[in-house]
């Protein structure tokens, strides 16, 4: 439970600090006092979004904190937390806390789903949809509706994407037909070059030097000549130096050195020497080898530009494009060739899809309509409690298209009046009767969820008299196993209150100041007099208060 509440500069709050205890705590006040001004300061410590216009004018920062105490909780119940702040500067900045640790706003709200749930008086609008209904069964059958939901949403996940799968191949099945005589041509067109990787280069330099045989092959027999001719050559030369090296090799290591280095230059120039005589005697001056190694090259260019994509990089890398270009072809031709039995296992994995998800999507209806009808008998038994005699509250549910959140579509009904056919909740209930269905719903959800903290922001709306005697001894009854914080305008509510608190606002020549403050005894019966009287309290209004309050505690 929430057990401490510090709010500062938090629009016309300039400072509150109050323990809140369990049981009932009832908040009253003047209207303007800045009562739903406190609830909305806790709002934004438990991670509602944050306004810079409720910075107190003239401060730089508002400051809200939470003490939690959990003390008596069931080990799987319990948060962890103890203190939840909440900083909002006028300057934009906001800065969440769990323990003094500085976390983001989402995960700040995720912490704190379980310490408390905060019932305002937007909530009745959010009764008045219907897309809201659905949550609200899901909330009170969770334990065994979120597994089916996950199950439903991954077999929803698995069923759009087979889905998916066979609408593309049915789409593009038609043109994929005239795609194929353009492959067909395409790959007989690269297969008829058989084009080789590194081919490319390799024709390439054997075209530059067929086109300059003529001065290579000068210069490869003037190479040849100088190395073996008839004249003293390189080669004889080495070898007589050689020779006479390898005579006095004996008399010094650096004799045997140089031996040694000029063996080496001699079986090197013997190397060079063979393969210049080779070049030489292998030259080939035919033209027709040369046109038909540039007729070669032509084709390659003209396979490269069509398929080897976008002009840059080493031709080489191009031709391997277009040997890539040509198997991704034959692979689309495969798939095209196959298409009728592509369109058969795709349909057979949609039908297996979609029989998966309704077979989970019936599952995931059949525990909404057991939660519903439960959910019905509990509301309409509150309803009962809260002299809401003759009403009849139902679930209607509804079979639609399938979704990731089932195929159910839920609607709350309400028959306020005997004889009354129920109608969708929006047309059947006044703004009374609304507060009642809302009390009702939370105290059923409530049993479920076993939240610690409710909080009501006039709850109370639309209704007075008996029926608000009976509204605040259900909330005494909520309250026995659970803190309650409810903000009233109501004494028959306000009498109720194990814990009874006062807000009341002030004012001086520059600004406003609210105040809250817990009251006992004599001071509990004067401000159930005012509510009762207004702000002339009499002798009357004293003693129906104390009336009042006597007879809630016999309840």
């Amino acid at each position: 439970m929430i057990s401490h509440i510090f709010i500062k500069n938090f629009a016309i709050i300039e400072r509150i600090d109050i323990d809140l205890h369990p049981g009932l705590n009832v908040v009253t006040g003047e209207t303007g006092a800045g009562k739903s001004i406190i609830i909305e300061a806790v709002s934004l410590a438990l991670g509602s979004r944050a306004d810079t216009a409720m910075v107190r004018n003239g401060r730089d920062k508002a400051l809200i904190r939470l003490v939690i105490d959990e003390d008596g909780a069931p080990p799987n119940e319990r948060s962890g937390i103890e203190l939840l702040g909440r900083e909002i500067s006028s300057a934009g900045k906001s800065v969440c806390r769990i323990d003094d640790e500085i976390v983001t706003l989402s995960r700040l709200s995720a912490a704190t789903k379980r310490i408390a749930d905060i019932h305002g008086q937007y909530d009745h609008q959010s009764l008045l949809d219907p897309d809201n209904h659905i949550i609200t069964v899901d909330a009170y059958g969770a334990a065994d509706i979120e597994p089916a939901k996950e199950r439903v949403r991954a077999a929803h996940e698995r069923y759009v994407e087979a889905k998916r799968r066979l609408d593309e191949l049915l789409a593009s099945e038609a043109t994929a037909k005239r795609e194929s005589d353009l492959l067909r041509y395409e790959v007989r067109e690269i297969d008829a070059a058989a084009p080789v990787s590194g081919e490319y280069e390799e024709l390439t330099e054997r075209i530059k030097v067929m086109q300059n045989g003529e001065k290579i092959f000068e210069c490869l027999a003037e190479a040849h000549e100088a190395l073996a001719g008839e004249h003293p050559s390189a080669v004889s030369g080495v070898g007589h130096a050689l020779n006479a090296l390898r005579r006095i090799a004996a008399f010094s290591d650096a004799y045997r050195d140089m031996a040694d280095i000029l063996s080496e230059c001699s079986y090197s120039l013997d190397e060079v020497c063979e393969r210049v005589r080779n070049d030489k005697e292998g030259m080939d001056f035919s033209p027709r080898a040369l046109d038909d190694a540039i007729a070669r090259l032509d084709t390659l260019d003209r396979l490269i530009a069509k398929y080897g994509g976008k002009p840059g990089g080493a031709s080489g890398d191009r031709m391997a494009r277009v040997l890539s270009y040509r198997d991704r072809a034959r692979e689309k031709l495969s798939d095209i060739d196959n298409i009728d039995d592509m369109k058969a296992e795709r349909s057979a994995d949609l039908s297996r899809a979609e029989g998966v998800l309704t077979a989970d999507s019936g599952t995931l209806s059949g525990l909404r309509k057991r939660a519903a009808a439960e959910l019905e008998a509990g509301v309409n038994e509150q309803l009962r409690e809260l002299n809401f005699q003759d009403a009849v509250f139902r679930v209607k549910t509804e079979a639609i298209g399938f979704s990731a959140n089932g195929a159910d579509r839920l609607e709350f009904f309400l028959s306020a009046n005997k004889g009354q056919p129920p109608l969708p909740i929006a047309k059947a209930a006044s703004g009374g009767e609304m507060s009642r269905v809302m009390l009702a719903l939370k105290s059923v959800v409530g049993d479920c969820d076993r939240i610690p903290t409710m909080i009501f922001d006039e709850i109370d709306s639309g209704i007075s008299g008996v029926t608000a005697s009976i509204v605040g001894e259900k909330l005494l009854r909520m309250a026995r196993d659970r803190q309650i914080v409810c903000i009233t305008h109501l004494p028959q509510i306000a009498a109720f209150a194990d814990h009874h608190f006062v807000i009341k606002k002030s004012s001086d020549d520059k600004t406003t100041y609210t105040t809250i403050d817990e009251i006992v005894g004599d001071d509990k019966v004067v401000e159930i007099a005012r509510l009762l009287g207004g702000k002339n309290v009499t002798p009357n209004t004293l003693k129906s208060a104390k009336e009042l309050i006597e007879l809630s505690r016999k309840r």
